[in-house]
């Protein structure tokens, strides 16, 4: 049965489990987060959906996004807000109405995963653990020691790889592709593979040779 949440289009996908703080200036949105703030819109969630280009048609956003908890508020002197919210939810997205309230609102349909085979949910502890490992090579090329945490041990392994992304700096396509996809095997297959590469890719940069780090230097003052 087909729900309605408030909208928000943003150029980036929020994964479940997901921290997004956000800084809110437009008037319809301020106006969304007095709602959820005052209980007009119930469960104090709203759908956050990828934009593709502009948002003048529903084909110009992604069909699957994913609702935001709002967990913290703070009204700033103007008018504007900071909001800290965390991914809940996946949707997919039927339709938008864009009359009947000062912000967007999205008739959508909820997407669970698929159920897993048998077989498959016997390959999960070991697909998680690669995948760990893959974030933690991931993180200790891209950030400081200290700046990072892994998921701890008792996360549902349903939920991990969506985790094992959100802090790290994968491009909008690998983001919603995770988010999109409905098998947990997959999913975690996915993500390793992503971090891999994308710790390869950060390895690569810092090899560099020092001419061509000058070069880039002297290219990025002019």
């Amino acid at each position: 049965m087909a729900e309605t949440v408030p909208l928000f289009p943003l150029g980036t996908v929020l994964l479940p489990g997901a921290s997004l703080p956000l800084h809110i200036f437009e008037p319809r949105y301020r106006q969304l987060t007095v709602d959820l703030v005052t209980g007009a819109v119930p469960g104090r969630s709203f759908g956050v959906i990828a934009v593709k280009q502009s948002l003048e048609s529903t084909e110009e956003v992604h069909d699957i996004g994913c609702t935001a908890l709002l967990q913290d508020a703070r009204r700033l002197p103007d008018g504007r807000f900071d909001i800290v919210t965390r991914g809940k939810k996946r949707f997919r997205l039927l339709d938008i109405d864009n009359t009947s309230a000062p912000y967007l609102v999205g008739s959508v349909e909820w997407v669970p995963d698929d159920d897993v085979p048998a077989e498959q949910s016997m390959l999960l502890p070991m697909l998680a653990r690669s995948a760990r490992e893959a974030h933690r090579q991931y993180c200790c090329a891209a950030w400081q020691h200290g700046d990072w945490e892994e998921p701890k041990e008792d996360v549902d392994v349903a939920a991990l790889a969506h985790l094992l992304a959100s802090d790290c700096l994968l491009t909008l396509e690998d983001r919603q592709a995770l988010l999109e996809d409905r098998d947990p095997a997959d999913r975690l297959r996915m993500v390793r593979a992503l971090l891999i590469r994308e710790a390869a890719f950060l390895r690569t940069l810092r090899a560099v040779p020092v001419p061509l780090n000058q070069f880039a230097e002297q290219a990025s003052l002019n």
